[in-house]
């Protein structure tokens, strides 16, 4: 297991994996939009702290519910005049099992995450 990583698991089943070393970079339109060395990765996902994105995030009206962690609202992220909608999302009030990602954000639609 590597060093750098500590595992917990929850009662929902899933495992949580939290960065505790190395940096973790989300990228879009050849732009690095996120990068931090404290996120949480749940189902294969790094939820990155809100003050680490450095692209334009707009919240829309989006929203999604995940049965264990919440009601989850969406983001469309600017880059250089250039819109990808409803590319990141967060859970404002996650449910207890996934407190860990309060106030973080994760993307999908195109914009790769390295770690």
């Amino acid at each position: 297991m590597d060093a750098n990583v500590k595992f917990s698991s929850r009662a929902h089943g899933y495992p949580v994996r939290r960065t505790v070393a190395g940096m973790a970079t989300a990228r879009w339109n050849d732009t690095i939009i996120a990068s931090s060395d404290d996120t949480v990765v749940v189902e294969g996902n790094h939820y990155f702290p809100l003050e680490s994105v450095s692209a334009t995030l707009v919240e829309t009206s989006t929203t999604s519910v995940c049965p264990w962690k919440g009601t989850a609202s969406y983001y469309s992220v600017e880059v250089d005049g250039k819109t990808n909608a409803d590319a990141a999302w967060f859970y404002p009030t996650p449910k207890d099992a996934a407190a860990e990602i309060k106030g973080k954000v994760a993307f999908w639609k195109g914009v790769v995450v390295t770690d």
